[in-house]
């Protein structure tokens, strides 16, 4: 135990943030540099170290956050750094972007503020990758066993990473232009600067990791010629299908999924661009969901320029209190506020659009609205609430429906289905053909980062059993696994 009075004797603080005037300036992180390294002693020292660690459950990967969160007490960087990675391949992803249900799951959270989990993790993280100790772990032997990984999300990275450290020969496939996935095109680089992704891909270049970029399975190569070619193939191509919104008025232009929206402000930070073809500026802004995809639209928005940002979600305001249908440990829906929030904009609840309205040249000009109350677990509009705002660009940030089914790879691999429309797998992470493995949200559905990489995990395990007959890989999660989280 780092402290024993540490919880006693210090409250929770977290990491700074950039006065708001001047980080919507510029695309960096938000958070002000440096500000962790003086007080993440004192909030290690909170930790407990409880008897029954409920953190570990609450975190899909295991993470042993009492042990390095004492390492971390005691300023032994290395030994914290090792410990981290023992069960996670990518402590600065999600130290930046998972919602840490392992927080909501912290013993001292029943009556107290929990440990500062995540700020702890970065912290340890970048201090392993300022003092050299992140290096490149090529495996001591090849197995000569050839894998493909489908998608370079966090999910095909974990489960590549780990083949590769096992042995096996790595071929990683990715539609885009660059490594990453979400992370790379999805995520905003306020959120995370693309440069953690660059030196996690040069590691596992070093490591033996093959990468094969502007690479779409299912169109640029055939599925069942490409299981052919490797010994075993695991898909990781995410649940990339946008929800939409059948109203009248949705063909306008103007009206995007932010999936179109997101990536390419990320392409214009690559420098790929000089402005970005959909862009915010001078305009009035609506973000149609209220999750994180819809506030990384809302952040981007402002740093674009935008005359007002104005976020649309269809359920209730949450309350700031757990309610009883969410006792602890369970993660609760909680009102929060993100940085994005922080810098402006307003945000609206219980609305639903009724249509979109455009002007003679068919752009988008205003949306139409109506508030809404639930009866039985559906919306039903209220009504004489109609109105409209203006919305010269509306960006529809609703989550996602599945797994794509467009470009011929379920098909030509002849994959089975379950009742959600993602990939089925059996116990191993295994489909119904043999050697095709499925890891993150194209089994699971839409999920967190956390369950990304957990997900990539157990499925190398699945997958170096089936190519050797014995695995010492770990295996934190089953397919059917929810730990203490929705």
């Amino acid at each position: 135990m780092a402290d024993p009075k540490g919880f006693l004797n210090h409250g929770r603080e977290i990491a700074q943030t950039r006065p708001v005037e001047e980080r919507v300036k510029d695309w960096n992180e938000v958070y002000q540099p440096g500000s962790l390294l003086p007080i993440i002693s004192k909030q290690a020292s909170r930790c407990m170290d409880c008897g029954i660690p409920f953190c570990h459950n609450g975190c899909p990967l295991g993470n042993l956050i009492p042990e390095w969160n004492d390492y971390a007490y005691r300023e032994d960087w290395t030994e914290a750094s090792e410990r981290l990675h023992a069960t996670n391949n990518f402590p600065e992803f999600t130290g930046r972007l998972c919602p840490a249900p392992c927080e909501a799951a912290c013993v001292l959270g029943i009556n107290q503020q929990p440990v500062t989990i995540k700020n702890v993790e970065v912290s340890i993280i970048d201090k392993a990758w300022d003092a050299g100790d992140v290096t490149p772990q090529p495996p001591e032997r090849l197995s000569g066993k050839t894998v493909a990984v489908i998608g370079s999300g966090p999910a095909g990275l974990a489960a590549a990473q780990q083949l590769t450290r096992a042995g096996h020969t790595v071929a990683v496939y990715e539609r885009a232009d660059r490594i990453g996935g979400l992370l790379r095109y999805g995520i905003p680089e306020f959120k995370m600067e693309k440069r953690h992704i660059n030196r996690r891909i040069e590691q596992m270049r070093a490591e033996g990791t093959k990468f094969r970029t502007e690479v779409e399975i299912g169109r640029d190569i055939d599925a069942a010629k490409l299981r052919k070619r490797y010994d075993a193939v695991v898909i990781a191509a995410g649940a990339t299908t946008s929800r939409d919104l059948p109203v009248p008025g949705r063909e306008l232009n103007g009206v995007h999924f932010a999936m179109e929206y997101l990536p390419l402000a990320n392409k214009v930070q690559e420098g790929d661009l000089t402005v970005s073809p959909i862009t915010a500026e001078g305009k009035h802004v609506v973000v149609i969901g209220g999750g994180d995809t819809g506030a990384d639209c809302v952040g981007t928005a402002h740093r674009q320029g935008a005359l007002s940002v104005t976020q649309l979600e269809i359920m209730p305001k949450p309350g700031e209190e757990r309610t009883a249908g969410q006792p602890w440990p369970t993660f609760p829906m909680l009102y929060k506020v993100t940085s994005a929030h922080e810098e402006g904009g307003e945000r609206v609840y219980s609305v639903s659009t009724t249509h979109f309205e455009g002007d003679e040249d068919g752009n988008v000009q205003w949306l139409h609205l109506v508030e809404v109350e639930f009866k039985d677990g559906k919306p039903e509009q209220k009504p004489g609430t109609e109105r409209r705002i203006p919305a010269q660009l509306v960006t529809l940030a609703m989550g996602f429906t599945g797994t794509d089914q467009q470009n011929g790879l379920v098909e030509q691999f002849g994959l089975e289905l379950d009742a959600r429309g993602n990939v089925a797998r059996d116990a191993d992470f295994a489909t119904n053909v043999p050697g095709v493995y499925v890891a993150g949200d194209a089994g699971r559905g839409q999920s967190l980062i956390v369950w990304a990489i957990a997900e990539g995990r157990s499925a190398a395990r699945g997958v170096d059993r089936f190519l050797t007959g014995a695995s010492a890989l770990p295996a934190p999660i089953k397919p059917t696994d929810r730990a203490l989280t929705v």
